[in-house]
């Protein structure tokens, strides 16, 4: 495990920020969401390695590859929140902080949003600060760690 390295996984359509209902996710775009990421994590002394996957198989990857190399994630799973057990089963075998990040409110939004498959086995969530929620949840990620 890198003890100073941060994940932050991004999920389905993340790569469309910016592009992709902007009512709803505003006019930032993955680029600037990372960033955001990246300079929280200096600011506590972490890297992190960002990264987005539309495919389901690549965030589990990702998942066992922070196994073996992160000291916490982020990770905006979007849609897959909701239903994908394989992504929920990866991260219950972390033994990391995980802090699940969700963008938009996603209880002000559909009834299916409400519903987190994943929720059981994070450390904490963050959902509706829009990209500031990279902050917050790097934060988080960092102060979990300073209490590990």
């Amino acid at each position: 495990m890198n003890a100073k390295k941060i994940f932050v996984i991004n999920g389905p359509n993340l790569d469309m920020l910016g592009v992709r209902e902007p009512q709803i996710y505003g006019a930032a775009t993955l680029a600037d969401a990372n960033k955001i990421a990246e300079q929280a994590a200096g600011e506590c002394g972490y890297a992190v390695e960002c990264m987005q996957f539309n495919g389901e198989g690549e965030i589990v990857d990702a998942l066992h590859t922070a196994y073996r190399q992160a000291a916490a994630v982020v990770l905006n799973a979007g849609a897959y929140t909701h239903y994908s057990y394989a992504i929920a089963d990866a991260v219950k075998m972390l033994s990391c902080p995980v802090i699940e990040l969700h963008i938009s409110n996603v209880f002000a939004r559909e009834e299916f949003r409400s519903r987190s498959v994943l929720s059981p086995y994070v450390s904490a969530v963050i959902c509706g600060a829009g990209v500031f929620g990279y902050r917050l949840a790097v934060l988080a990620a960092a102060e979990k760690l300073s209490h590990a």
